[in-house]
């Protein structure tokens, strides 16, 4: 079995504006902690994850998706045995959460969290009903695609389907929790971040930028997210996808798919 991408994280050395560009875009349930710099959100999307946004303690911006494991020392290590390397090692934050970070072989930030002793399904706080907009995908683009799928695959027991084209993988977790994603690179655009579903991309991005977000543009992503699902499904037409940076300058995509 493999490892299930439960949680997503966005913040910046000052989160207030964050939590009010997401709150507003996306219609996301915000609730801050009492001390202050750190938001919970709750997508209000009715399916996919849940995710945070907070304070900076280095005065970077970071936005990252995060994996659950039961042994998060071993993970990190073999995380860093596979070319990667410790940015945040195991941290226990007050008995809430225990948490840890490492850059993949590109550089690009990724979470672990601790799972809980005795998971049960439907133990995890899961996104709500409601109007809000559901974070349902995550997706790495490296370098190189094939070390990118490699390394995942062989860090979080991932299947990577390569029936398609070698630019672009779908992943599976094997989990049944969590959300899916897709791997892939070779092009100028580098991340690891998540995906929330809309009901018009264009439209979603230029409320972005009206609020202070800006929208990414790299042709050679979208020819290459289109050439895989052509090979994978027979066509693409059914699937948009875009990307903005929030005003801090963390990545954050947008797909809409037809009913169908």
């Amino acid at each position: 079995m493999g490892n299930a991408v439960v949680h997503f994280e966005i913040g910046a050395a000052d989160d207030g504006p964050l939590v009010a560009f997401y709150g507003e875009l996306f219609g996301w349930g915000l609730q801050g902690f009492g001390g202050g710099g750190y938001t919970m959100i709750d997508t209000r999307g009715g399916a996919g994850i849940n995710g945070g946004i907070g304070k900076s303690q280095t005065g970077e911006p970071w936005s990252a998706f995060y994996i659950e494991t039961d042994d998060l020392p071993s993970m990190l290590d073999k995380a860093n045995l596979l070319g990667g390397r410790t940015v945040m090692p195991v941290t226990d934050f007050g008995g809430a959460v225990t948490t840890a970070m490492f850059n993949d072989p590109d550089g690009l930030l990724v979470g672990l969290v601790l799972a809980p002793a005795e998971p049960a399904r439907g133990d995890e706080p899961a996104p709500s009903a409601g109007s809000g907009e559901p974070v349902e995908w995550f997706e790495v683009i490296g370098s190189d695609p094939v070390r990118t799928q490699q390394f995942y695959a062989d860090l979080f027991g991932w299947t990577v389907e390569s029936s398609g084209i070698p630019g672009y993988a779908v992943v599976d977790t094997g989990t049944g929790r969590g959300i899916q994603g897709g791997l892939g690179g070779g092009v100028d655009a580098r991340w690891a971040t998540v995906y929330a579903g809309v009901a018009d991309v264009d439209l979603t991005l230029s409320r972005a930028e009206k609020l202070g977000g800006s929208r990414i543009l790299d042709p050679g992503l979208a020819e290459l997210k289109t050439a895989a699902r052509a090979a994978l499904y027979g066509s693409a037409d059914d699937m948009r996808t875009g990307e903005f940076r929030d005003p801090a300058g963390n990545v954050f995509g947008l797909f809409h798919k037809d009913a169908g």
